[in-house]
Parts: structure tokens; sequence; C-alpha cells
């Protein structure tokens, strides 16, 4: 008889501690949990290491105290499952590269530090434009594209690692509220094949997708969207804040 094992938590922090400067962390023995196919938003004031945050998960960044798991494991091992779409991520729209050119870049992490690409690697870049709602569009100059259609081509730079784990900064920012509902339904769709971790400054918009809100000061707080009202954002921000503006207020 076989006994099924749980998946592992996506994400897996205890007693984390960093900071650039010994005497003030950044991040203060924080304890984090988001369990696979959580839908969550990162939010917190700026400055409060939302982005350092992102970038412990990446590996990118080495605890001073604490453990960071993600994916079962560490984030260097785990990092070919886990894509990333950086803060103010941009492409110059005046470079002369295309769409495919772009989304194949997501493949150096999975394979290899450079080139050539492989046919699967490039079976991979169009399931990935596929997800992202830009079948067909391989050939297209980046220069042809509109805002949101960029944000598509980085989201599925992402995706081109074929990723358990997608981490975005910021992936809205500039783009207006249609594209970015759009943008949104986007994530809620692959939402149901991998888990979603994303920073976001405007909580009004987003708790309308996210299930999990990770509030992010020094320390670490994590709610249910449900769970957060105006008195757990002004203790995060302090004060009074106007952050949140909800439209769909249930009774």
């Amino acid at each position: 008889m076989t006994h099924s094992h749980p998946a592992a938590p996506a994400v897996e922090v205890e007693g984390l501690t960093f900071g650039f400067d010994p005497d003030r962390p950044v991040i203060r023995d924080a304890a984090l949990r988001v369990e696979p196919l959580d839908f969550a938003s990162v939010i917190g004031p700026n400055g409060g290491g939302k982005t350092t945050l992102l970038k412990l998960l990446l590996g990118l960044h080495e605890p001073d105290r604490g453990t960071v798991r993600v994916l079962g494991t560490s984030p260097h091992k785990a990092r070919q499952k886990v894509g990333y779409m950086p803060q103010h991520a941009t492409i110059d729209p005046h470079f002369p590269i295309d769409v495919m050119d772009v989304v194949l870049m997501g493949r150096l992490n999975a394979t290899r530090a450079f080139g050539p690409y492989s046919r699967s690697d490039r079976a991979a870049a169009r399931s990935a434009l596929e997800r992202a709602g830009l079948g067909g569009f391989e050939r297209r100059p980046i220069a042809a594209l509109s805002g949101g259609e960029r944000q598509r081509v980085l989201v599925a730079r992402a995706l081109a690692a074929e990723p358990e784990l997608l981490l975005l900064d910021e992936p809205a920012a500039g783009l207006d509220q249609k594209v970015e509902h759009d943008f949104f339904q986007l994530l809620v769709e692959l939402n149901e094949r991998m888990t979603i971790i994303l920073v976001s400054h405007d909580l009004g918009f987003v708790s309308r997708y996210v299930r999990t809100v990770i509030c992010v000061n020094r320390t670490v707080q994590v709610h249910p969207t449900s769970a957060v009202n105006g008195r757990v954002i002004a203790d995060m921000y302090g004060g009074e804040v106007r952050l949140v503006h909800h439209e769909h207020v249930e009774h």
C-alpha cells in the first residue's frame, strides 16, 4: 500500500532576518508559509522589504539568520522551477528584437547561461506565448506591441522556464485599468497550474483576485484577503492611509 505525501509548501520561511547593514535589518525574524497553488500578494510601504523578500526567495540574497525553502528545497536548487518578472522590467521598444527572442531568454535560467536554443526550448517558448494570450506573435517586433502586450511578453518569458512558482514584482505598473483587469484574468488562469506571488501597491484592485495577503514592513504578517481591513493596513503603514478602495464590499 502506497501513501501519498502532501506537497511541500511553495514557500516556507522561518526566523528570517536580512539586512544590508547588520545594525538595520530590512526584514526581521519573519515567518511565512505559502501553500501550493495559492495566489498571494505582497504589500507594504516603500522600503519595507517587499522586493527584498522576493530576492531572498530567488536566492539572490542570503539570509543573515533563519531559513528559506522554496518548493521544498533551497532557493538556489529551486531556481529552475521559479519564473520571475522583476520590478520595472521593460523592453526597449526601439531595440530590433522580436517577441520570440525575448521569450526564449526565459529558457536560459532553465537550461543554460547562453544559447543556442534547442527545439524543446522553442516549443516551450511557443507554449508560453499561447498561455500568455500571444499565440501567433512570435515574429512581431517589440516596437509594434502595446504596453499591455509587452507586459504579457515578459510574463511569457517567465513562463518559458515552465515554473511551478511565479514571482512578479509590480507587474501591472503603468497599465490602464482595462489592460490591468485583463492581465489579472491571465494570472487567475495561470494560477490553476502554478503558485503565484506578486508585489503590488494597489490592494483594492488586487484583492479581487488574490486569496492571501503578505504584509511586509520589516516584519511579515500573513492574512487571508477577507481579513485585510483598514486597521490592518493602518497598523502596517502607520497612521491612516487611503490606499484601499474596495468596489466589491460585501456585507
